[in-house]
C-alpha cells in the first residue's frame, strides 16, 4: 500500500492533490500508482475539485492512463473521467482532447466496471439528438451497445438498452443492426466476478 503523500494539513485541498499527483509521476509502485489513481478518481466527484484536477491537469492524467496496460489502472482512470464529465468544461475538454476514441477503446475491456464506466461516460458527453461528435454514436459503438443490450449481467444491458433509446437515432441502430448481420462482431463481453461463497 503506497503511504498517505506527505502534505502539511494547512495546504489544503490543492496542496493534497498536488501531492497525489506528485506521487502518481514520481513513484514506481503499481500498487501506490492503483491507490492514488483511485484516490483521484474519487476527488473527481466533487464539484468542489474540478477546478483544482483541470489546473493539475488530472484529466489529462485520466485519459494518458485508458492507455495503461494495467487493468485497474484503466478501471480507475475512466472511473475517475466518469465522475468529472457531468462538468461542462470538463466534458468539452475530454471530448477536444480526443477522448472518445480512447473511452469507445474500453468497451473491449474485460473488466465489467471499466465497460460500464465507459458507457456511462460515453452517455455524459452526448447530448441526446446531439450531432456534434458523431462518432459518440459511430455504427461500431451502437454495434456495441447492442451486444450489451443483449448481456446477462443487468446493469450493463440496462445502461446499454439506455444509450440505444436516449442517445441513437432509429436509422442509427437499424444500420448498426444491418452491419451486425453482415459481418462477425468479436468484441468480447466482459467478464462478471463471481459470487463470493461464504
Amino acid at each position: 500500500m503506497a503511504q498517505k503523500p506527505k502534505v502539511d494539513p494547512h495546504v489544503g485541498r490543492l496542496g493534497y492533490l498536488q501531492a497525489l499527483v506528485t506521487e502518481f509521476q514520481e513513484t514506481e509502485s503499481q500498487d501506490a500508482k492503483e491507490q492514488v489513481l483511485a484516490n483521484l478518481a474519487n476527488f473527481a466527484y466533487d464539484p468542489s475539485n474540478y477546478q483544482y484536477l483541470r489546473q493539475l491537469q488530472v484529466v489529462d492524467l485520466f485519459l494518458d492512463s485508458l492507455s495503461e496496460e494495467n487493468e485497474t489502472l484503466v478501471e480507475f482512470a475512466i472511473g475517475g473521467l466518469c465522475n468529472l464529465c457531468s462538468d461542462r468544461a470538463n466534458k468539452d475538454y475530454i471530448l477536444q482532447a480526443g477522448g472518445i476514441s480512447l473511452i469507445t477503446n474500453c468497451l473491449s475491456s474485460p473488466n465489467e466496471e471499466t465497460v460500464l464506466s465507459a458507457v456511462t461516460t460515453l452517455m455524459y458527453l452526448s447530448s441526446p439528438g446531439a450531432s456534434s461528435h458523431p462518432e459518440l454514436t459511430s455504427t461500431p459503438v451502437v454495434q456495441c451497445m447492442l451486444r450489451f443490450s443483449l448481456s446477462a449481467n443487468t446493469r450493463l444491458r440496462n445502461l446499454a438498452q439506455i444509450f440505444l433509446e436516449d442517445f441513437c437515432s432509429p436509422s442509427q441502430v437499424a444500420e448498426a443492426r444491418s452491419w451486425q448481420a453482415h459481418s462477425a462482431m468479436g468484441i468480447p463481453l466482459p467478464r462478471t466476478e463471481a459470487p463470493q461463497q461464504p
